[in-house]
């Protein structure tokens, strides 16, 4: 378990799958698979990608910011809750 929170190993290899996902259409274009089935195994990257990232805001949310808040420290509560925001509103966009 990282000092954020997430285990890191479990997103790695996670992660690791995705690559490979992308190495996977990275080959069915080269041998010219046909469009479609290309780009299904590119909207399941992206969803897989999706959920690496939602897990990320959870585990933000759960760890990050709940320590700030039971800290009681205003300042450290508001810095996490500002970074929270914005990470939501620029994953929102990606979407």
């Amino acid at each position: 378990m990282s000092s954020h929170g997430y285990d890191s190993a479990e997103l790695g290899k996670r992660l690791r799958r995705i690559e490979g996902q992308v190495r996977g259409i990275e080959r069915m274009v080269e041998e010219d698979r046909y469009c479609i089935d290309i780009l299904t195994q590119i909207g399941a990257a992206m969803t897989a990608l999706e959920s690496v990232g939602l897990r990320l805001l959870d585990e933000h949310v759960s760890h990050c910011v709940a320590d700030a808040l039971a800290a009681g420290d205003p300042d450290a509560a508001r810095e996490k809750t500002a970074e929270l925001l914005s990470a939501v509103q620029r994953f929102a966009k990606a979407r």
